[in-house]
């Protein structure tokens, strides 16, 4: 019989669709039908089952991609606003079991600070989801670091969450292979690429060092960057390279979470590479489509009771203040 934790679970990377939202998408972001749709659209007895038989006590919700990010300007800012509303009265009508992330209109970065701030302070969200690419352009630009700065101004996290590659990453990389896998251009290999290169790039970028207390979340164990993260930091300082310490800037100012990676030999890596203080319990439902085997997996991973407890709940409860 599948057993509840000790200590209260609370799942940082859950997702919904917004009706309104989705009449937006097109291609292969549509709404598709059947069970996956329906449960992304479900915010009442579907999900809160799921959650129950598992024992998770709270999900923290967000958007599914591509969320606000490919929204044109003349729609986002207003769009975006009635998304947050709306979830944000789902989570007040139940916040013993939910919390939420808020969507941003990147369109209008001056806006979306705004939105950020109201999102926060008004309708009592915990920070902000961003998905890939706003409308083709990289999040370190200059021209969304009042984002940054109103983020960190109010001391919540943004989750940088995958979205599709830019077509042309599709197109000359993966496209050879994408009829037989269609996955390797999503989570086996595109969404990893897509967002390590976002975060890369930030930190290349120099916004910590003008912002020196943002916090950036990372799910699905911080794609790939733990691991590679003494090679990129050996790398960039080698002759030749602006000064800089990659690893003293992600191990501070990045934290990562378990989302659709239930891995002992990931998990370990991150924990020697992070501290176990900076990774936080994610599923990744319903793309996951079970909750139970995050669970079970943590039941069971080869770390104290302590740092468990750490993962579960203990971060997510300090990071989002919850």
């Amino acid at each position: 019989m599948f057993q509840k934790p000790a200590v209260p679970v609370i799942a940082i990377e859950e997702h919904y669709w917004d009706p309104e939202l989705t009449k937006h998408y097109t291609g292969p972001e549509a709404a598709r039908g059947g069970e996956m749709d329906e449960k992304l659209y479900d915010l009442g007895a579907l999900r809160l089952q799921a959650m129950d038989e598992a024992g998770i006590d709270v999900q923290v919700i967000s958007h599914g991609a591509p969320s606000t990010q490919k929204l044109p300007a003349d729609i986002a800012v207003e769009l975006t606003r009635a998304v947050n509303d709306r979830l944000a009265k789902v989570c007040a009508a139940n916040p013993r079991r939910f919390a939420a992330f808020c969507a941003l209109p990147t369109a209008d970065p001056a806006a979306c600070a705004e939105e950020l701030e109201r999102a926060v302070t008004t309708l009592g969200c915990k920070g902000a989801m961003i998905h890939g690419m706003a409308n083709g352009e990289f999040l370190d630009l200059k021209k969304f670091w009042p984002i940054y700065a109103r983020a960190e101004k109010l001391d919540v996290p943004l989750y940088f969450h995958p979205s599709l590659p830019h077509p042309k990453v599709t197109e000359i990389y993966l496209q050879d292979y994408a009829k037989d896998f269609p996955l390797v251009v999503r989570p086996a290999w595109g969404f990893t690429v897509e967002t390590a290169t976002q975060a890369i790039r930030l930190v290349l970028s120099g916004v910590f060092d003008t912002h020196p207390n943002l916090k950036i979340i990372l799910g699905h164990f911080g794609e790939t960057l733990p691991f590679l993260l003494w090679r990129i930091d050996s790398a960039l300082k080698r002759p030749g390279q602006k000064p800089m310490s990659f690893r003293d800037i992600f191990t501070k100012n990045f934290y990562l979470t378990t989302s659709g990676f239930f891995s002992d030999p990931a998990l370990i890596c991150c924990a020697m590479e992070m501290g176990v203080d900076r990774i936080l319990f994610a599923v990744d439902w319903p793309f996951v489509a079970d909750n139970k085997p995050a669970i079970a997996w943590m039941k069971h991973a080869p770390l104290a009771d302590a740092d468990k407890a750490k993962i579960l709940s203990g971060n997510a409860k300090r990071l989002l203040k919850l």
